[in-house]
C-alpha cells in the first residue's frame, strides 16, 4: 500500500466526530504476554460492592464453609450483581476491610482448603456453540452468575439486557476497543479465548433479539482484528469493525457514534434510547461461561505493566487475589519513587493499599515511576481552548473546572456537567497544567448528587 492510500485509508477508519486526543498507548511492554495463570491465593478478600448499584447481602457467616463458585453474597436489588467464592475454604471475617483507596467496606475473607468446586460447573475445555435457551433464561444465568461489566464500568450485565418497556435492541456493539494507554488484558482475552467470545456474542444476541452485532477493535491491534475476522467468517449478522486509534474511543458514547452514527442524548439518555447495547469484550466471554458452563464471573484477566516493570504480565487471577500477589508476579515494584494505579493513567485510581484485592472491575494495574506520575506546577489558563477541542462529549472543561472550584453548583448542572465521562483528556491537553479533571468530578458528583436528593424529596 502507498503512503498515500495508507494515510487516506486512516482517515477514512471510522471514529467518533468531537473531540479526543492521541496518547502513546504503551502497550508494547505487556502486549506479547501471554495470559498466565496465577496460583490460587491462600487467603482472599471479597468485597460485596464489586459493582454499580447497591452492594450484595452476605450469605455466609464465619466459620462457614464454602466451595469454589458458591454463592456468597446475593444482589440485594434489581441493580445490584451476586458475589461467588472464588476459593474453597473457611470464611474466616464478614466486616469492613480498607479497599485500594483506602475506603473501608464491607468484605468476606475466606482461607483456602484445597480447590473444591460446586459440582453444577462444567470445568471441561470444551467449547460448547450452541444455545438453545429462551431470551429470559439466558438474562437469568447471567444475573445468577454475578456478571458485570469488566471493562471499568461494573454496570450490571442483566440489567443491561433487561430492555425496559417501550424501548428496543436494534444492535449489539461489543467493545474491544481497550483504548487506554497500557492495558492488555481485552486484547490478549480477544485473541486467547476468541472462539468463547464469538460464542458469547451470538449468547447477546439471542438474549436482545437482534440480527445484527458489531465487535470494535482499534486499528493498533491488527493482529486481534484478523484473528477475530477469521473466527467470523461465515458467522451470520456478525462483522469486526476496525476503529481508528483515538482516545477515548472504548467510551460507550463514542464506540456507538463510530460504529453505528447514532449520538446517545444526555443524561439521562442511554444507549438503549438509540437501539444500542454494548458489552466489553471480556464481559462477552464472562457470558458465554456463565451461560454454556454454568461458571459464576469468579476470575478474571489482569494487566500489570509499567515502563520499569521488571516482568509486565497479563494474568488470570481468581477475586479477591491481593494486588501485591499480582505485583510480585511481574517482578515486584521498582526501585526509587512509584504511584501505582488501578486501571491506567487516564482513568485509573491511585491506591494507597496494595493489599487490597483484585475485583470484578479490575481489568489493569499500572505502576509508574515518580517522575511519570509527577504533576506540573500548575499556571493560569491562557484561555487557549485546548480542553474544549479534545472533549468528546461538547463541553467547556474550563468553565466547568472553574465554576466547580467556585461551587457554583447551579450553574454546572444547567451547562451539562453530568455529561462528562471522565476520559481526562481535557487534563491531558492542558499547556497550563490546571487539575480541571479533579475538579470537575467533584462538581460531577455534587450535582448528581443534588439531582438524586431533589428525586427522592419527590417521592
Amino acid at each position: 500500500m502507498s503512503i498515500i492510500n495508507f494515510q487516506l485509508s486512516i482517515k477514512m477508519m471510522k471514529t467518533f466526530p468531537i473531540g479526543g486526543i492521541h496518547p502513546s498507548d504503551n502497550k508494547k511492554w505487556s502486549k506479547g504476554s501471554a495470559i498466565e495463570v496465577m496460583a490460587l491465593p491462600d487467603v482472599v478478600t471479597i468485597p460485596l460492592g464489586q459493582h454499580i448499584g447497591a452492594p450484595a447481602v452476605a450469605k455466609v457467616a464465619k466459620g462457614d464453609k464454602v466451595l469454589t463458585g458458591q454463592l456468597i453474597g446475593e444482589a440485594a436489588s434489581f441493580m445490584s450483581a451476586n458475589i461467588h467464592s472464588p476459593i474453597s475454604g473457611t470464611v474466616t471475617a464478614v466486616d469492613m476491610q480498607p479497599n485500594g483507596q483506602g475506603l473501608r467496606q464491607m468484605m468476606i475473607t475466606i482461607k483456602r482448603e484445597g480447590d473444591e468446586w460446586v459440582e453444577s460447573i462444567d470445568r471441561s475445555e470444551e467449547l460448547v456453540k450452541e444455545c438453545t435457551l429462551e431470551p429470559q433464561e439466558i438474562i437469568e444465568r447471567i444475573k445468577a452468575a454475578g456478571i458485570v461489566g469488566m471493562g471499568g464500568a461494573t454496570f450490571p450485565t442483566h440489567v443491561k439486557l433487561s430492555v425496559p418497556p417501550g424501548k428496543k435492541a436494534e444492535v449489539l456493539i461489543i467493545n474491544g476497543v481497550e483504548c487506554e494507554p497500557y492495558l492488555t488484558s481485552d486484547y490478549r482475552t480477544m485473541l486467547e479465548y476468541g472462539e468463547r467470545m464469538v460464542v458469547g456474542v451470538k449468547i447477546l444476541k439471542r438474549a436482545l433479539g437482534v440480527e445484527k452485532a458489531y465487535i470494535g477493535v482499534e486499528n493498533n491491534k491488527p493482529d486481534a482484528i484478523k484473528h477475530l475476522k477469521a473466527l467470523v467468517a461465515g458467522e451470520q449478522g456478525i462483522e469486526v469493525v476496525a476503529l481508528k486509534t483515538q482516545y477515548p474511543q472504548g467510551g460507550e458514547k463514542q464506540l456507538i457514534a463510530a460504529v453505528t452514527g447514532r449520538e446517545v442524548p444526555p443524561p439521562p439518555g442511554l444507549p438503549i434510547d438509540v437501539g444500542a447495547v454494548v458489552c466489553n469484550a471480556s464481559t462477552t466471554v464472562a457470558v458465554y461461561d456463565a451461560v454454556q458452563k454454568n461458571k459464576p464471573l469468579i476470575e478474571r484477566v489482569v494487566t500489570v505493566t509499567g515502563k520499569q516493570v521488571a516482568s509486565p504480565k497479563n494474568l488470570l487471577t481468581r477475586m479477591g487475589t491481593p494486588i501485591t500477589s499480582l505485583v510480585e508476579m511481574a517482578g515486584g515494584l521498582p526501585e526509587g519513587d512509584v504511584k501505582v494505579l488501578n486501571g491506567g493513567p487516564m482513568m485509573g485510581r491511585a491506591m494507597v493499599n496494595l493489599a487490597s484485592p483484585v475485583t470484578k472491575g479490575c481489568s489493569g494495574i499500572t505502576i509508574l515511576s515518580g517522575a511519570e506520575a509527577s504533576r506540573s506546577a500548575a499556571s493560569a489558563c491562557i484561555k487557549c481552548a485546548k480542553c474544549v477541542s479534545a472533549c468528546p462529549m461538547a463541553l467547556e472543561p474550563y468553565y466547568l473546572s472553574k465554576l466547580s472550584r467556585k461551587g457554583a453548583w447551579d450553574v454546572v448542572e444547567a451547562h451539562n456537567i453530568t455529561d462528562c465521562i471522565e476520559c481526562g483528556s481535557c487534563q491531558y491537553t492542558c499547556p497550563a497544567s490546571l487539575p480541571l479533571l479533579d475538579y470537575i468530578r467533584l462538581g460531577k458528583q455534587t450535582v448528581m448528587g443534588r439531582i438524586r436528593a431533589r428525586a427522592a424529596a419527590k417521592k
